[in-house]
């Protein structure tokens, strides 16, 4: 911690002249009150006159007449959304089914998760700052985090997570993904704005550039950030072949689909 410097003495101000400075007090004074008296006249006059005036009638407000939902008869009530229309229907079950299913010919991490649930503190875990990451999420509402990952070819890996959040005055899956979207523009990350996500409300996919490094495969890495509704979505992509944007745009648009 730096040491703590006390502020310099500040420079003896010369002597000022009393009765000058009061006598400018004294004109803004005046001034002031002028303006006031000048300000209660005016708008005691325009009373006046609006008051010996004839009422003008209003003009009738340019708006067709509001069209009311007609109540239902006596003993209805309004039927249910079918579960596959009702989003929370769909998000209140086992969200692991939300996930997209491995591909044909993929293969299983080793260290993968054998029941597709992630911990919140093994999820925290994955920041630099866990002790202070673990802290956010449980402000931010965090309720679950369902994950699925696997492996193409002989370094492909793919991971995606669907983190739920809880329903309250905070908006947990926005507020995080906007958090995650903030670091992409910089080097160390994707170093771009990215692309938009589209049929998503902030949605955003990110190719990162190539690392490379004397005596190690070239590494790509793309990802995706979106949410809908209290689930925010994280995709991570990675691979020593080059990754375009069309494979994680079309890995992010299925899963998109799937909530």
């Amino acid at each position: 911690m730096a040491p703590v410097t006390e502020p310099a003495t500040p420079p003896v101000a010369p002597p000022v002249a009393v009765r000058p400075r009061r006598r400018v007090l004294r004109t803004v004074g005046l001034i002031a009150v002028a303006a006031v008296i000048g300000l209660v006249g005016g708008t005691a006059v325009g009373y006046g006159i609006q008051a010996d005036r004839e009422p003008t009638a209003l003009p009738p407000l340019n708006q067709p007449d509001l069209v009311q939902p007609k109540p239902l008869p006596k003993g209805q009530k309004a039927k249910p959304l079918p579960a596959s229309e009702d989003l929370r229907t769909k998000a209140e079950g086992d969200l692991r089914k939300l996930l997209l299913p491995k591909p044909a010919g993929a293969k299983k991490p080793k260290f993968a998760d054998a029941d597709g649930w992630l911990p919140v503190h093994a999820f925290a875990s994955n920041f630099k700052g866990p002790s202070e990451a673990l802290g956010y999420q449980l402000d931010l509402g965090i309720r679950r985090i369902a994950v699925t990952s696997w492996e193409t070819g002989e370094y492909g890996a793919t991971e995606i997570r669907l983190v739920q959040y809880r329903s309250n005055d905070v908006l947990g899956a926005q507020d995080f993904v906007d958090d995650q979207q903030g670091y992409m523009p910089d080097e160390d990350f994707a170093d771009s704005e990215g692309k938009e996500l589209k049929g998503s409300a902030n949605g955003r996919y990110y190719v990162f550039p190539v690392q490379r490094k004397a005596g190690y495969l070239d590494m790509y890495e793309a990802r995706a950030y979106f949410h809908r509704g209290d689930i925010a979505v994280e995709i991570f992509l990675a691979d020593t072949k080059k990754i375009s944007e069309k494979d994680i745009r079309s890995l992010a648009e299925r899963q998109l689909g799937r909530l």
